[in-house]
């Protein structure tokens, strides 16, 4: 007799408590095809029973439902109503969906698919508004070894809130948590969603000590399953000294976890640590500094397109402060084109970055820009912004600038603002060189809201980029670039092609030496009887 789970039996069957009547379908089953002809019954029921899976024809399910049905009015009155706060109900609980989760990453650590840990990941992010203190209680009692180190340490973040739900699910796992040893991944993982409760329920002190707690945790550990939720730890662990103003403290002990990663060839974790760098440099405008880590890290194949946005906005943003716009403009809309549909506070920065870049390439971006959903009260500062750069107008764009000053300091891009009244006055002369065939410099000034009375020292004075040494660097960068495409020609037309693969003999050196010479004493006779 095929004996199956409880847990894969129909919901119908399982909710009114009829297992028994399956195992008796079941022996009637196999009796009648054990038959030498079997009934017409059996003949139309289709089934397939196997070590995972139970199906069962529209022909013989009816009957389980009359059946059940007779079974559920005998049942009904022998039950005890559940109390209303039970964890525990028809439906899967929290604490349920975190236990799935565990036994998904033991699965994984055991079997060493990576694949199954993220999954749990991406399963524990939809889950991140129900956690409460005593589903989390209940779950470290469950993954934890009671009474350990960790299960200590973790406990004394989660507060003690309502004794009787944690009881109620407890109760079952008692047992499992005493004969379980946990792992490390398991352990990892526990640190990782008490920190994210603790984010969320805005306690960052002890958010700190729990992410720096984890850490020291994580730099004992090298298993290649832990990759994954050390790169989620990396991040709240910036993000939580982050959020308490203290991120340059631990740059420190970023760069040594880049390093430390680099070497163990874990690149996922490289990839985490140099965002959450870069992110740490411009935090405190030190765009040169991050630059050099830029060029200088180590490049590799990206596997998360989420770190991948990431690293294309803030190298758009130093490109930008460097003045290299063209890049720039590539890195911020790749950037906002690759990011998910969910992220749209990430898309609104990047459309705002791209915006700003646009304007100062000269470009005038397109309605549609300003008018995609979810972003049009987030961009409306930036649309008045580009309509007083479209139309030239210098005292629109300063009231544009003041009235929206918070926003843009916000977004810090007040410094990009600053070098676009350059391009309002260009675009003003632009304007009044194609309306007006003659017209003076105090009409220009007049019409453009000039405080000068000469636009054109004006404009030079704005934006004049002849008066600095740019022109000068950027001639001698064309200069030794057409230098070394010189030199490389020449030494490519030094030797022929596949000399190295055919070498002379010392024979075929004499014969060719004495030729020459004779061909240079056969020119100098000839030179002589001219004479």
């Amino acid at each position: 007799m095929t004996i199956l789970p409880t847990s894969l039996l129909h919901p119908e069957i399982r909710k009114f408590g009829v297992v028994s009547l399956l195992f008796s379908f079941t022996a009637w089953l196999e009796k009648e095809t054990l038959q030498k002809q079997p009934t017409k019954e059996s003949n139309r029921l289709a089934f397939y029973i196997g070590p995972d899976q139970l199906f069962f024809s529209r022909i013989i399910f009816p009957r389980f439902q009359i059946l059940a049905k007779m079974t559920q009015d005998v049942e009904m009155k022998e039950q005890h109503p559940a109390p209303s706060n039970s964890l525990s109900s028809t439906t899967p609980s929290t604490l349920q969906h975190l236990k799935d989760i565990a036994a998904l990453i033991e699965t994984g650590a055991y079997t060493r698919e990576v694949r199954r840990i993220v999954r749990a990941i991406r399963w524990t992010i939809q889950l991140r508004k129900k956690l409460k203190a005593s589903v989390l209680s209940a779950f470290l009692n469950f993954v934890l070894v009671p009474g350990s180190d960790v299960h200590s340490r973790l406990s004394s973040y989660v507060p003690k809130e309502d004794e009787h739900d944690m009881e109620v699910d407890t109760a079952t796992s008692a047992a499992l948590a005493s004969a379980k040893h946990s792992l490390p991944e398991l352990e990892i993982y526990c640190y990782l969603l008490v920190l994210i409760f603790l984010i969320d329920q805005k306690r960052y002190s002890e958010a700190k000590a729990c992410s720096s707690a984890s850490i020291a945790r994580l730099r004992n550990l090298n298993r290649r399953t832990v990759d994954v939720l050390a790169s989620r730890l990396y991040f709240y662990y910036s993000l939580s000294y982050e959020l308490t103003g203290d991120l340059a403290e631990i740059r420190g002990n970023l760069l040594a976890l880049h390093r430390t990663a680099t070497l163990r060839h874990d690149e996922l974790g490289q990839e985490t640590l140099l965002n959450l760098l870069l992110r740490n440099y411009l935090h405190y405008n030190l765009y040169d500094q991050a630059e050099k880590l830029r060029s200088k890290a180590p490049r590799f194949e990206a596997h998360s397109n989420q770190q991948f946005c990431r690293y294309l906005f803030y190298l758009g943003k130093i490109r930008t402060i460097q003045l290299e716009y063209t890049d720039a403009k590539e890195s911020l809309l790749q950037a906002a084109r690759k990011a998910p549909v969910s992220a749209l506070g990430f898309r609104v920065q990047c459309n705002k970055w791209a915006v700003i870049v646009r304007l100062l390439l000269g470009e005038i971006p397109e309605r549609t820009v300003f008018m995609q959903k979810g972003m049009e009260n987030a961009l409306r500062p930036y649309f008045e912004l580009t309509n007083a750069v479209r139309i030239g107008d210098l005292e629109l764009f300063k009231a544009v600038a003041e009235k929206f000053a918070t926003t843009f300091s916000s977004d810090r891009t007040n410094n990009l603002i600053v070098r676009l009244r350059h391009n309002v006055i260009r675009t003003g002369l632009r304007n009044i060189s194609i309306s007006y065939s003659r017209i003076s410099l105090a009409d220009v000034a007049k019409k453009l809201r000039l405080d000068s009375a000469n636009p054109v020292a004006d404009a030079e004075r704005d934006g004049d980029i002849y008066s600095t040494n740019e022109p000068q660097i950027a001639f001698n960068s064309r200069i030794a670039f057409c230098l070394n495409m010189h030199n490389e020609a020449v030494r490519a037309l030094r030797f022929p092609p596949n000399s190295h693969k055919e070498k002379e003999s010392a024979e075929k050196r004499r014969e060719r030496q004495q030729q020459e010479q004779e061909l240079a004493k056969h020119i100098a006779e000839e030179d002589d009887d001219e004479f």
